[in-house]
């Protein structure tokens, strides 16, 4: 995701020479300086603070740890965290009381700058906080911000985890073709053409998902005995209950690595 965001950054006229990337990892460092021209290191020189915002691109269980090398630190920068599930109230607690923050949650179709994120700004950000913010997520796909903190485990749920229910449904597709007699070459094709034209479908024209559901949906049809075998199988509140359960990790990650 990291990664994405420097690509996103420098196609909307950043120059790799504002970017500054820091990686213990130094496989990390080596492949993001070849791909993208910026300087990665493996800590921040003490003396350079002069920072005017630190993304935290870690995983959750990470986020105390760099905050805590952080905390006292870029005074005046902002922090924006896409970390899943951590919460602004313990952000700022590791950052030592440090209040320009804003949350984030994209997710992975961000790579091909096609992503959407969700996004909360804490109290203590301001109007300029948050169209810095804005400007970096926007760079990878479209924008919504949030009044409620709360919201955002529900979009991590449905889209940051939703890349892959739509993956799953994907290779249930494609699988089904196979089963069919399809070779895999073209199961695939169908199954990914047929996805991205509704989803095309469903984006630019005016009719919600049910009526062109319903529009493609005929009495006595192929689609019918289709949709039917799903209902009798329950699928859509199959689907609501897998969405809640993304939520509720969500929160159990806040609520976990929030008393570190």
């Amino acid at each position: 995701m990291a990664g994405a965001l420097i690509g996103g950054l420098l196609q909307q006229g950043f120059s790799a020479g504002d970017l500054r990337v820091v990686d213990i990892s130094g496989e990390a460092r080596s492949r993001l300086s070849a791909r993208y021209g910026v300087q990665a290191v493996a800590e921040l020189d003490a003396a350079r603070e002069d920072f005017d915002i630190v993304l935290l691109a870690v995983k959750p269980q990470d986020v105390a740890g760099a905050c805590k090398r952080l905390a006292g630190r870029f005074k005046h920068a902002l922090m924006v965290s896409i970390a899943a599930g951590i919460r602004t109230t313990d952000l700022r607690r590791w950052l030592a009381g440090h209040p320009r923050l804003v949350r984030a949650m994209p997710n992975t179709p961000a790579l091909l700058r096609g992503g959407v994120s969700g996004l909360y700004a804490a109290p203590g950000a301001s109007a300029q906080d948050r169209q810095d913010a804005e400007r970096i997520l926007g760079a990878v796909g479209s924008v919504l911000w949030f009044d409620s903190e709360a919201a955002l485990d529900a979009v991590t749920a449905v889209s940051g985890s939703g890349p892959a229910y739509v993956f799953y449904f994907i290779e249930s597709v494609e699988e089904a073709a196979r089963s069919l007699g399809v070779d895999a070459t073209a199961a695939r094709k169908l199954a990914l053409d047929t996805f991205l034209g509704a989803a095309r479908l469903a984006a630019e024209g005016e009719d919600p998902p049910a009526v062109l559901r319903e529009k493609v949906t005929s009495k006595g049809g192929t689609t019918e005995r289709a949709l039917a075998s799903l209902n009798a199988a329950g699928v859509k509140a199959h689907i609501v209950a897998a969405v809640r359960a993304a939520a509720d990790r969500a929160k159990e990650l806040g609520d976990e690595f929030g008393k570190t």
